[in-house]
């Protein structure tokens, strides 16, 4: 089976780099997929999922937190604000951010501060994509296939 480069970078960090023949990344207008020999394409990409698939390997899963995409027949690369891989994701702080975004849009404060209700809710989307890729991690590693990618669960990732 053919492959493909991806590089994937975040401000910080390479996240990923290998060559795969497959990647799904969550794009501006919807959920996209890339394979070898892909007609070149520069894309917004979305906070959200990238999933990798390498033949013989579990499939990969990152979050991201959005960016842009270029497209080649030989090479994919994913320039992102942040990224991090599922073993990168500490479940406790990302859980707590949930928290703090769900009370704070609970509270009568945010009709005082549309901007901050908007980041909230946006805390919220990162933080469920954050907890998806990890505990989908986790259950990948007490079996022994990995699951099938929906994008069902896009919403965006915790920075």
């Amino acid at each position: 089976m053919s492959t493909i480069r991806f590089e994937f970078v975040a401000q910080d960090h390479v996240v990923f780099e290998g060559d795969v023949n497959m990647v799904i990344i969550p794009g501006a207008d919807g959920v996209f997929g890339v394979l070898p020999k892909h007609a070149p394409l520069m894309a917004v990409v979305v906070p959200g999922e990238v999933m990798v698939r390498s033949e013989g390997k579990e499939d990969q899963y990152f979050a991201v937190g959005g960016g842009f995409v270029e497209v080649r027949p030989d090479k994919v690369v994913l320039i992102a604000r942040s990224g991090e891989s599922a073993e990168e994701i500490d479940i406790v702080r990302a859980e707590a951010a949930l928290r703090r975004a769900e009370a704070y849009l609970a509270s009568p404060e945010r009709e005082r501060d549309q901007s901050r209700r908007v980041a909230m809710e946006a805390a919220i989307r990162r933080s469920r994509v954050r907890l998806n890729i990890a505990r989908r991690r986790r259950r990948g590693q007490r079996k022994s296939s990995a699951s099938a990618y929906t994008g069902r669960e896009q919403a965006g990732s915790e920075e």
